[in-house]
């Protein structure tokens, strides 16, 4: 996919007025160092892009073994549109369905995820924003990234195995920043295997498959401060050399699912 498409299409934005419902998903496991600033650097974007009356920062506790859920609720008194959320361990992408599925269930109108690791900038929600107008998904894409070389090669990869098996292109699959209507979401989890590691990847393709107005838009991915990543390179590889029969057997399943809706 030619990267001019990622940057074209904000260019000509029409620049929405204030959303109606926004609710902004952070997963979060034993994260109490980043908390704070997670919740200092994010609580802004809510106030100015999200109705305040509906709008919510919805931080979901993966059954962290530290204190990132009691310090995250502590925060609450201070930030009246932050909730806080604890549930059993799932997983990243597990959690990230549970946050998608609780967003729309309590009225969102656009859902936006992110990581808690303090790795993307609230600062690039802007252009998101802006591109909403005239998609139905905005995704990131992290044209270089803070997270080390043996990543970037296991991202490239699995660009590749999702062309391969699902038969369409998104340029970051995975990638920890993304604006969704809520509409086109719940659409797309329909088809999507809510408790598979990779489900966020699924997702990306699911919505091209089912010809989503996708913009795809290039942002920062920094190092990591603080805490530390679930996932080690052994692990990333494992899942990845699981992914291609996985992959086959899915796109399957979601093709039988659209041909009888």
């Amino acid at each position: 996919m030619p990267i001019n498409r990622l940057q074209s299409t904000y260019d000509s934005a029409i620049l929405l007025p204030v959303m109606n419902t926004l609710y902004i998903i952070i997963p979060a496991y034993n994260e109490e160092k980043n908390i704070n600033t997670l919740i200092a650097d994010w609580y802004p974007v809510i106030t100015k892009y999200g109705d305040p009356e509906t709008s919510r920062l919805v931080l979901i506790d993966d059954g962290s073994k530290d204190s990132t859920y009691d310090t995250a609720c502590r925060l609450k008194a201070d930030h009246p549109l932050l909730e806080v959320l604890t549930k059993e361990n799932s997983g990243h992408a597990s959690t990230c369905m549970y946050g998608y599925r609780y967003a729309i269930e309590h009225g969102a109108d656009y859902v936006f995820q992110t990581d808690s690791d303090g790795q993307t900038l609230p600062g690039e929600f802007g252009p998101f924003y802006d591109a909403i107008a005239d998609h139905d998904v905005v995704m990131g894409v992290r044209m270089k990234r803070g997270d080390g070389t043996g990543r970037l090669i296991i991202s490239r990869v699995l660009r590749m195995v999702v062309k391969l098996t699902y038969h369409v292109s998104v340029p970051d699959s995975n990638v920890p920043y993304r604006l969704m209507r809520s509409d086109a979401l719940a659409e797309a989890l329909k088809l999507v295997p809510q408790d598979y590691t990779l489900a966020q990847v699924v997702l990306a393709a699911v919505f091209e498959k089912l010809n989503k107005r996708t913009c795809y838009l290039p942002i920062s991915f920094v190092s990591r401060e603080a805490g530390e990543s679930m996932y080690n390179i052994g692990k990333f590889f494992r899942i990845g050399f699981n992914a291609l029969g996985e992959f086959v057997s899915i796109n399957r399943d979601i093709d039988a699912k659209m041909k009888t809706h």
